[in-house]
């Protein structure tokens, strides 16, 4: 894969050796589509990633500095993803955070992957992760740079047919994939997972929120097996229907498509 990087600005892939991004998972990150020079959903991307640097009491990104480094470095291709790595930065031995933090940003773009038409239209495979969430109230809904539970859960499968992981918290509950946000039809109402004690409040999960009629609230196994339909959401593939979970079959229902529809209208998905 080829990559535009850059650190702190600058062209390279070298990193401190006491940062605490690397050290301790000590950050945040943002994966943001950019389809001809054009991120539809930055405003959320840079909310998301505001709240977080908030909650765990980093300094702040200079965010016209920051989107003039992304539109740089996604510039290169037509559709690019780019992720953006937002660290406290290198500091001493010790989980002390040091009283005045250096943040080490990493920006990089490589071209984004292609959604495969038949994804698109018929849906793809998924199974059911045996790999649970802790619940953790302080980190739910961020982006933080500890990803080792979904780790965990990826390594599952290997399969590769089956698209992605569905993945429970400690309780049971039914939260998200392993790095998407899931809506279900249930009884002809839209709903899904409440991420305020783990998992991610995804950017495409929120614009949905907002155009359509979502209910959220908890979800349990029972209620998957029940499900009228299933559909994925994440940045870079937009919505994607649930054709197979784990040997039951899903068809392609109204919702998704009118999901589909919305983020076609605003640029984060194109017709097929």
């Amino acid at each position: 894969m080829t990559l535009h990087v850059r650190v702190d600005g600058a062209s390279g892939e070298r990193i401190h050796p006491m940062d605490r991004g690397l050290l301790y998972g000590d950050g945040l990150f943002e994966t943001v589509l950019f389809r001809d020079g054009t991120a539809p959903l930055w405003q959320r991307h840079m909310a998301r990633l505001a709240s977080g640097c908030v909650r765990l009491g980093l300094p702040l990104p200079d965010a016209q500095a920051l989107r003039s480094r992304c539109e740089e470095a996604a510039g290169t291709w037509p559709c690019a993803a780019l992720r953006i790595t937002w660290t406290r930065g290198p500091g001493e031995r010790g989980y002390a955070a040091p009283a005045s933090p250096q943040p080490t940003c990493v920006i990089a773009a490589g071209a984004a992957p292609v959604v495969a038409s038949a994804a698109v239209e018929c849906g793809v495979k998924v199974h059911l992760c045996q790999t649970r969430l802790a619940r953790q109230p302080l980190l739910a809904g961020m982006k933080h740079l500890n990803r080792l539970e979904q780790v965990l859960a990826r390594a599952e499968w290997q399969a590769a047919d089956i698209a992605e992981g569905l993945v429970c918290d400690v309780d049971g509950n039914l939260i998200s994939a392993t790095a998407a946000n899931i809506f279900v039809a249930l009884g002809g109402t839209l709903v899904t997972p409440a991420v305020d004690h783990c998992g991610v409040a995804g950017v495409v999960r929120e614009e949905l929120l907002s155009a359509l009629p979502v209910t959220v609230r908890p979800l349990t196994l029972e209620d998957l097996m029940h499900a009228e339909e299933l559909f994925l959401t994440s940045s870079i593939r937009g919505a994607l229907p649930v054709a197979e979970c784990d040997g039951r079959r899903h068809v392609p229902g109204t919702f998704v498509r009118r999901a589909q529809a919305h983020l076609q209208r605003i640029g984060v998905m194109v017709a097929v």
